[in-house]
């Protein structure tokens, strides 16, 4: 069975969702291009392109329907008939018409996931005694959001978030310990990357997938990473290490990128980061968590296949067809669903593998 085969893709559909009704037949048939952006490092995006000019009463369309007002929600989903599926829950941020010299005008809707609330003003605020998922859980609900957290686990005596947007402050925490911020509808999830996940979708070379350009480098990969920092309590240096054999999973490879690096160039064996921490559990958990990090990094690539809404990113996708060293499960960092009635439904992805 191959990923495409509950599917009919010679039929594919969407199906957007304004103030929880669906698009009224004639803007639905208006739309000339709709994408969706999912990505685990920034806030979910859609735009959607409708002409603006009505020929029959010669004035402009769509500009002025409060249909398209401001904060609206919008729930977008792709698919093939009745299988359908959800990839992006949303408000409507803005408006783009465009009046050119030649050709009718249009207008592109464009909206954001709800991480976009968390960027509306700089605050200056202090949190005692709590971990990072605490922080995560305080600023979800201040948002209206849902805090679901994964427990990060270290309790820190002191955090300032100084000068910096809800989404600035908790992406800076985040990429402290190698966690993720991603907003699914109204649940705001604060997790680590699941890359031990099994692969929920196989993608296969010239049948669902259309193409795909991995990028393997030892580049910036080591066999040993130390985090340092300094205890205010005991005043002391505390130093946190990982090493070759503390990443999370292999991803299905023979060898890590730290390994293969270690092997062709024995010389660069380590590297040191200086941070600010508080304890030495704290700097153990981050040495870790950034060395599965760095290790990630070692092969990265670029996708294209047929439209599937259960690409997301943050997920994990079984790639085959590529041989031995490049075939296997690959992290998706970033997904763009885009539909136009002439090219049909396409998805691309971005992805990254620490083993091959």
């Amino acid at each position: 069975m191959t990923a495409r085969d509950e599917f009919n893709t010679l039929s594919p559909e969407f199906e957007i969702r304004v103030n929880g009704a669906p698009l009224d037949l004639k803007a639905a048939a208006d739309v000339s291009q709709l994408s969706v952006l999912d990505d685990v490092d920034a806030p979910g995006m859609f735009t959607l392109t409708l002409p603006a000019w009505d020929t029959a009463e010669m004035k402009p369309k769509w500009i002025d329907d409060k249909l398209f007002q401001e904060g609206n929600p919008v729930e977008i989903a792709f698919g093939y008939r009745e299988h359908k599926t959800q990839v992006l829950s949303g408000e409507i941020t803005g408006l783009e018409p465009d009046f050119p010299e030649k050709g009718p005008p249009t207008l592109t809707v464009r909206g954001h996931d709800r991480r976009h609330r968390l960027m509306s003003a700089r605050k200056t605020r202090s949190y005692m005694n709590c971990k990072d998922s605490d922080i995560a859980s305080k600023i979800a609900s201040d948002a209206g959001l849902n805090p679901k957290t994964s427990d990060s686990g270290v309790t820190l005596p002191y955090v300032l978030q100084h000068n910096q947007t809800d989404l600035e402050f908790l992406a800076m925490r985040a990429r402290r310990i190698e966690f993720e911020v991603v907003v699914q509808d109204r649940d705001l999830l604060f997790r680590p990357r699941k890359i031990e996940e099994k692969a929920e979708l196989t993608l296969h070379r010239q049948i669902e997938l259309i193409s795909f350009q991995p990028r393997l480098s030892t580049l910036g990969q080591v066999s040993e990473l130390e985090v340092r920092g300094w205890d205010p309590k005991q005043k002391k240096e505390i130093v946190g290490k990982a090493r070759i054999g503390d990443e999370p999973t292999s991803m299905g490879g023979s060898r890590s990128g730290p390994s293969a690096a270690q092997r062709a160039f024995s010389g660069a064996a380590s590297a040191r980061v200086s941070v600010p921490v508080q304890s030495q559990e704290e700097v153990d958990a981050m040495a870790k968590r950034a060395f599965a990090e760095m290790a990630l990094r070692y092969v990265r690539a670029e996708g294209v296949c047929i439209g599937d809404p259960r690409m997301r990113a943050g997920k994990v996708v079984n790639i085959e067809g590529l041989g031995v060293r490049f075939s296997g499960p690959y992290y998706v960092t970033s997904v763009e669903h885009s539909f136009a009635p002439r090219k049909g439904y396409r998805t691309a992805f971005s992805a990254r593998r620490n083993a091959t």
